[in-house]
């Protein structure tokens, strides 16, 4: 994830770093305790302080995509980008790195995670409920199965390393389809919960395969059903979602739960992906938030995406869910040029711009922000033609809540993506269609009304 830039003068550039953090350092003290947790401020020439995840979150002086990039370049993993810095987390040994190399540390913060108030395990902390644990989501994808028998069929894709079944959710309106898994109707697959600390990105894709089913004698839901081959596949990382939630309160997770030999744990399973793997943006060290494992696809998860997509020749448009910053994203990721065929570039602009007028989130290339490799939508675009986006959802921040919204916003969000979420399901047919005026069905303009979205 990566928070969007947020323009200002030059004067504003230059304030002194409180006056210009302020605001954004209160919003996640308040994030924080809201959480449960703390966070404990200290003296950046002060002894470290050891926290529990042995990460802290500090400011790096960075003003456009090519010092974003350096900073990437690490292993830290960029949380937040302002006009002229960003927002890392990074280890003891990443900061001595990022300053040996000669950038210029803003702010220094510990974070602290609670280890009181301690609940069930594995499941969210109790204002947090509604959120889906991998057992409830589970009993979901199977409810939904077992009473929509005639459009709905549920498979497992693979396993994690852990052993949890890596659940996908498949539409289609012929029997033959459901039962054999494959079709030759256009399809459109969405994902979620490539990181194990994005949750928001769990529900979306599996409120919106409820929706299809709350609204499938809806003409328009009908046709779209009748015409594609619709595949959810909510939670990629179940093993690394469920360690996130595993004492009661959040534990900033972001990775799988490899054991890498070494004392730490964990690949980031949005750096493993085969195309164009560790070119940029990605680490070695395995104690990296973006370390990228020990060789592509070296993953049973990202195998098991890889071999999804590789067996349904149909698929024409992939949408990965993540959080957070209010972002659609489209390729390059590990480069900053553009697409070279140039019919497919204005395709991505067209249908980004497009869905943008909806959710009101900014549309960019993946680098614009800084270089990243071996994620997901550029191995299925890069290898395989798929029109592939991520979208970065809400909230916008860390004022926000950052990856820890509450269970508040996840309504909102769901109903500013229901549109653009059905206006890809729509244009899968074929996506070039975007280009041609006059040619794209214009229902989709007044589907989405307020209260529509299943709740």
């Amino acid at each position: 994830m990566t928070l969007r830039l947020r323009k200002g003068s030059t004067r504003e550039k230059n304030q002194s770093f409180v006056r210009q953090s302020k605001p954004f350092i209160l919003g996640l003290l308040c994030s924080a305790l809201a959480l449960g947790g703390g966070l404990a401020i200290a003296n950046t020439h002060s002894k470290e302080v050891t926290s529990d995840t042995g990460l802290r979150f500090i400011q790096i002086a960075a003003k456009n995509k090519e010092e974003r990039s350096a900073v990437a370049q690490t292993g830290v993993s960029i949380e937040a980008v302002r006009s002229d810095s960003v927002w890392v987390f990074a280890n003891s040994k990443q900061i001595s790195r990022l300053k040996e190399r000669g950038f210029h540390v803003l702010g220094n913060f510990d974070y602290k995670t609670s280890r009181g108030g301690h609940e069930t395990l594995f499941d969210f902390p109790s204002g947090d409920s509604k959120f889906h644990n991998y057992d409830r989501m589970t009993q979901e994808l199977h409810a939904l199965q077992s009473e929509n028998p005639d459009l709905v069929s549920l498979t497992s894709i693979g396993k994690s390393l852990e052993g949890r079944n890596i659940w996908a959710i498949h539409f289609n309106t012929s029997k033959d389809a459901l039962s054999q898994n494959v079709s030759n109707k256009p399809g459109i697959v969405y994902m979620g919960n490539h990181h194990a600390r994005e949750h928001v990105s769990l529900e979306i894709p599996l409120m919106l395969a409820k929706h299809l089913v709350d609204h499938k004698n809806d003409p328009q839901i009908a046709q779209l059903l009748e015409n594609r081959d619709v595949w959810i596949i909510p939670m990629v990382n179940p093993d690394g979602a469920e360690f996130d939630i595993s004492t009661g309160s959040y534990q900033w997770w972001r990775k799988n739960r490899r054991p890498n030999g070494d004392g730490t744990f964990g690949v980031d399973l949005n750096r493993n992906y085969s195309y164009e793997w560790g070119t940029g943006g990605s680490e070695t060290d395995t104690s990296s938030e973006t370390y990228l494992g020990t060789n592509p696809f070296s993953e049973p998860e990202t195998q098991a995406v890889r071999d999804f997509v590789r067996g349904h020749l149909n698929l024409k448009v992939l949408l990965s869910f993540h959080t957070f910053s209010e972002l659609i994203l489209y390729p390059w990721g590990y480069t900053y040029d553009g697409i070279s065929k140039t019919k497919d570039q204005e395709t991505y602009k067209r249908m980004a711009t497009t869905m943008a007028q909806w959710n009101h989130y900014t549309p960019q290339q993946s680098s614009a922000l800084y270089i990243a490799s071996g994620d997901t939508t550029d191995w299925s675009y890069g290898e395989l033609g798929i029109f592939s986006f991520t979208f970065e959802l809400s909230p916008s921040g860390m004022e926000g809540g950052g990856f820890y919204p509450g269970q508040k916003v996840i309504d909102k969000v769901f109903k500013d993506n229901l549109q653009p979420c059905l206006y890809l399901l729509q244009v899968a047919g074929n996506p070039y269609q975007v280009l041609d005026s006059g040619t794209e069905n214009t229902w989709l303009s007044n589907y989405v009304q307020p209260g529509s979205f299943a709740q």
